[in-house]
């Protein structure tokens, strides 16, 4: 019997390097990593392929995914919907293959409620301090919205004792380093090991 997959969920504040620790783990191809592909009502962009860099639907098919219980987890930003689809997520897992979700916090805690034996991690800044520099360094908003993303990293930081791990992202390579010991970790509990080996009862 195939060992199942992982659903792995890094999550944190905004500007704390979720995108760039998520990509540096990929890069270094030491798993098989499938990265979740989202659901989207945007439009397609020139090059973009549908089942590759998004699931592109439209507004009713995303709307039924929602009354039908589809969504792991969906949001509407600037018009647009954007989701995980339960389905995708879940073949990835019972194919034995570990699935990527790198999402914001709010997001985080939908799919949690859903899927409670997903792997949870928490990115964290050395300090607040270090994480304004950051969002300030990105260079991409004016002082009221760094101070609503402060605000918002405060609430969110509160909510790391739903996760399952935190990771302090002080280098992109030690917080690298440590996602992949944890993932080992979960790959050696004894209770995956023995669902994975044992028959299943009443056989």
């Amino acid at each position: 019997m195939t060992e199942k997959g992982l659903l792995i969920v890094l999550s944190g504040p905004s500007g704390v390097g979720k995108g760039t620790v998520r990509q540096a783990i990929f890069s270094k191809g030491e798993r098989d990593f499938i990265y979740s592909i989202s659901a989207t009502t945007r439009q397609r962009r020139e090059g973009e392929v549908d089942g590759v860099d998004y699931f592109f639907k439209t507004r009713e098919e995303f709307e039924d995914m929602i009354k039908n219980d589809q969504l792991l987890e969906y949001t509407e930003y600037v018009g647009n919907y954007y989701g995980t689809p339960v389905d995708y997520v879940q073949k990835t897992i019972d194919a034995g293959k570990d699935i990527f979700l790198e999402i914001e916090v709010q997001g985080a805690m939908q799919v949690k409620e859903r899927m409670p034996e997903g792997t949870y991690i928490f990115l964290t800044p050395p300090n607040m301090d270090e994480l304004e520099a950051r969002i300030v360094n990105r260079g991409t908003d004016e002082s009221p919205v760094i101070r609503q993303r402060m605000e918002k990293a405060i609430e969110e930081i509160e909510l790391m004792r739903y996760y399952d791990y935190a990771v302090e992202n002080d280098t992109v390579e030690n917080a690298v380093s440590k996602v992949l010991a944890i993932i080992q970790s979960e790959h050696l509990k004894v209770s995956r090991l023995l669902e994975s080996k044992l028959p299943n009862q009443g056989e």
